[in-house]
């Protein structure tokens, strides 16, 4: 019998459920060896838990940047973690000027508040001057140019921070306040993670609130779904395009501050692999859709802290961990191979794609 689905399967499609089905083995059965083998704690596990939610909190703040500027420019700005980098590293001076003078620890939360907004404020300005003189003059280009330009401004802003601020690691100060454990229905929880959690839901609602409640909000929506057609009934787009990149830098100013709580250090180079970690949560959530890079960095940070222990563990894989990057990142290939609209994306028209 011909035309069945056999005759259809080309070669390259073949290889592509072949490597899905490998993987899946693979994942498979290293979950079933590591639960079986049952070394880790229920406390161990909800540790991993709690810290793949906070760390996947920050990778959604930064992907919203990502998905915004894609929803409006279908461009991806590859910069966009720099834009993070230089608020986290520029508001370290500020909290270390803070630590030694001590207002850090006697007035935590001014404190805390103060370098949160010089985090943000810098990030801001990094992104729309990025817009302006990078991204704006190539808006009616080819669209390979604007990604080149975007590549250029990246290794542009890593070196100039580093010709500002050094190549060294700089520690973050910690307030004493953020020190320590609490405890909520006996389950243990670091006060970091515990802030970062609740500042990134706090920012990503009122983010969601302002897209979708506000007059500047629906015209970015307006754009996002014809700029020509927008442009035509009035909206101001250059300032709306202004806007996003705005809102989307100070996204992961905020970012900035809660990723160097976590991790304890700022450096030039810190962007670069949580700038393409929320890449892969935008583009699993949906590039373009705002709840699908929520949703998508949430789900990575997951993946990312339990995924080297419960996939790799069982399969006898020598310190798994070190292999977090590498789950990242197949996950994004696989996403982009198989469901390339992501979670919650739309298939787009020809017009958009």
């Amino acid at each position: 019998m011909r035309g069945g689905w056999p005759d259809k399967l080309s070669p390259v499609d073949a290889v592509l459920w072949g490597f899905r089905l490998v993987v899946l083995v693979l994942v498979v059965w290293g979950t079933i060896g590591t639960v079986l083998a049952a070394k880790y704690s229920g406390e161990v596990w909800l540790d991993f838990l709690v810290f793949g939610l906070s760390q996947g909190s920050i990778y959604a703040l930064i992907a919203l940047g990502y998905t915004m500027v894609y929803g409006i420019l279908r461009m991806i700005n590859f910069a966009h973690g720099e834009v993070f980098m230089a608020g986290a590293y520029t508001a370290y001076f500020v909290a270390d000027a803070l630590a030694r003078s001590g207002h850090l620890d006697r007035y935590p939360l001014p404190s805390l508040l103060l370098v949160l907004a010089v985090s943000m404020t810098t990030s801001t300005l990094v992104g729309v001057l990025l817009e302006r003189v990078a991204y704006r003059p190539l808006r009616h280009a080819p669209r390979l140019v604007p990604l080149i330009a975007a590549i250029g401004a990246s290794f542009f802003l890593q070196y100039a921070f580093r010709g500002l601020y050094g190549s060294g690691f700089k520690a973050y100060p910690e307030p004493d306040i953020l020190k320590g454990v609490w405890t909520f229905a006996g389950v243990r929880i670091l006060k970091t993670q515990a802030v970062v959690l609740v500042a990134a839901v706090i920012m990503m609602l009122g983010l969601y609130a302002f897209v979708m409640k506000t007059k500047t909000g629906t015209a970015m929506r307006a754009v996002a779904e014809d700029l020509e057609a927008a442009a035509l009934m009035g909206i101001n787009v250059d300032r709306i395009i202004v806007t996003t990149f705005a809102v989307g830098a100070a996204m992961a100013g905020a970012a900035g501050l809660l990723y160097a709580l976590v991790f304890k250090q700022v450096h030039f180079f810190m962007g670069f692999v949580p700038g393409i970690k929320a890449f892969t949560a935008a583009v699993l959530g949906g590039i373009g859709n705002i709840p699908g890079a929520m949703l998508g960095g949430l789900f990575l940070g997951l993946v990312e802290s339990v995924g080297p222990i419960l996939f790799l563990d069982g399969l006898g894989i020598v310190a798994p961990y070190q292999l977090k990057d590498v789950i990242a990142f197949t996950m994004l290939v696989m996403v982009l191979i198989f469901r390339p609209s992501g979670l919650l994306g739309e298939r787009l028209a020809v017009k958009k794609a």
